[in-house]
């Protein structure tokens, strides 16, 4: 055994035998949980480690389905790109200090190019397939394809089929693009996203609407691709019943932030897996106009929250739900950032705490009105983050046998 996290109360599953909060010994042995079992006396031995967990909560480490903060690691500023190696390592050292354990990243591939553009996604893609044992965290990628990318469907077709590919979602921004670039400052925005001039951007703007007509066809080989190798589709930005019901046709599963009441019943009725911001939650509403995910947690309509745009989110806001807003229980709450996304990647390792499930584990202290601190994270049995060291007890000690 490696290690031990000794005496914390612990989200458990039925399955163990335990009640859903119980204070247990977790006995990690390489990249997986050996045992969850009563609290028991030490002993000295050869074989492993201690974490001391008295006074924290364990919880299953967080699994974010759709996170694009890497972004700002590669282009912080819009005149200003860093290699993909170093903006990942960063990157990496975020997640698992935010406490997750599973990154999905919502890699955009898009007709503006730059930083959304062929080159770029492949620098991510490189990064992710060839370096991953370089990563504490489990890094994987969500194709964010856009629409009236139709020159980029052999591309991501090629990805595809070399098994690179975590999650696909169907995005449209064209038209928003179109209608915000009608001001400069938007334009100038996007030109430099896109690491272009103005008048460049519009052009490629044109190009890929001149286009509008081969969309759909796109849309359907991407999604036929995906079905084949079981990856699982989302749609993006739902306006309408229409809208989730083109995407539910071709077994895209998911509705990823639907932006209407609309939307969001249509995708109850159809089944579809409610993707919402974890953003959302913490700043009291979404900063676009769209639905509140706090009032879509209370009303029993999301599955999950994901990241988005800032990593800390996932941690703190199932807490929020649960002892601020009074949405859900703390336990319901948790499930949206670890098990249901886990299930909806089809990685059934992970997202729960029993035996033989991956020991992918936060330790966490709940702190008053509802606030919470990360004390450690464990990637993959590995102590990833640790910010109380003294809780580690290097003498190596396990627990006396039963």
């Amino acid at each position: 055994m490696r290690l031990l996290i000794h005496g914390a109360t612990s989200l458990l599953p039925p399955s163990t035998g335990f009640k859903e909060w119980d204070k247990v010994d977790i006995g990690l042995s390489d990249a997986f949980i050996d045992f969850v079992r009563s609290p028991s006396e030490l002993c000295m031995d050869s074989d492993g480690t201690v974490l001391d967990g008295t006074g924290l909560i364990v919880l299953p480490g967080i699994v974010d389905l759709h996170g694009d903060a890497f972004e700002r690691q590669i282009q912080p500023r819009p005149e200003t790109v860093f290699s993909h190696d170093i903006a990942l390592a960063d990157t990496d050292r975020q997640l698992v200090a935010n406490g997750i354990t599973t990154a999905c990243h919502g890699v955009t591939f898009s007709w503006e190019g730059g930083l959304r553009g062929r080159e770029a996604a492949l620098a991510m893609l490189r990064q992710v397939v060839h370096r991953h044992k370089n990563f504490h965290a489990d890094h994987r990628v969500h194709l964010r394809f856009e629409n009236h990318h139709v020159d980029g469907l052999d591309d991501a077709l090629d990805w595809i089929a070399q098994g690179w590919i975590a999650f696909v979602a169907f995005n449209d921004h064209l038209p928003s693009i179109m209608r915000k670039a009608k001001k400069p400052e938007k334009l100038s925005a996007y030109a430099e996203r896109a690491r272009c001039d103005a008048t460049t951007f519009v052009e490629r703007m044109q190009a890929a609407h001149a286009r509008s007509a081969e969309v759909e066809g796109v849309v359907r080989r991407l999604a036929a691709a995906c079905r084949q190798r079981g990856i699982p589709m989302a749609s993006h930005d739902d306006e309408t019943r229409a809208d989730r019901e083109r995407y539910h046709a071709l077994e895209a599963t998911v509705s990823e932030f639907p932006r209407s009441s609309e939307a969001l019943a249509a995708a109850r009725d159809f089944g579809s897996r409610i993707v919402m911001g974890a953003p959302n939650v913490l700043l009291g509403g979404s900063h676009c106009g769209s639905l509140s995910a706090t009032e879509t947690v209370r009303t029993g309509m999301c599955d999950i929250l994901t990241s988005d745009y800032y990593y800390p989110s996932l941690l703190h806001a199932p807490f929020r739900l649960a002892y601020k807003e009074d949405a859900c229980s703390l336990a319901d709450a948790w499930k949206l950032v670890s098990q249901h996304p886990a299930e909806t990647l089809g990685l059934r390792d992970r997202g729960r705490i029993a035996q033989g499930y991956r020991a992918d584990l936060l330790l966490v202290e709940a702190q008053p009105g509802g606030d919470v601190r990360l004390v450690a994270t464990i990637a993959a049995g590995k102590l990833a983050y640790c910010a109380e060291p003294h809780r580690l007890t290097t003498n190596r000690l396990v627990p006396l046998a039963a």
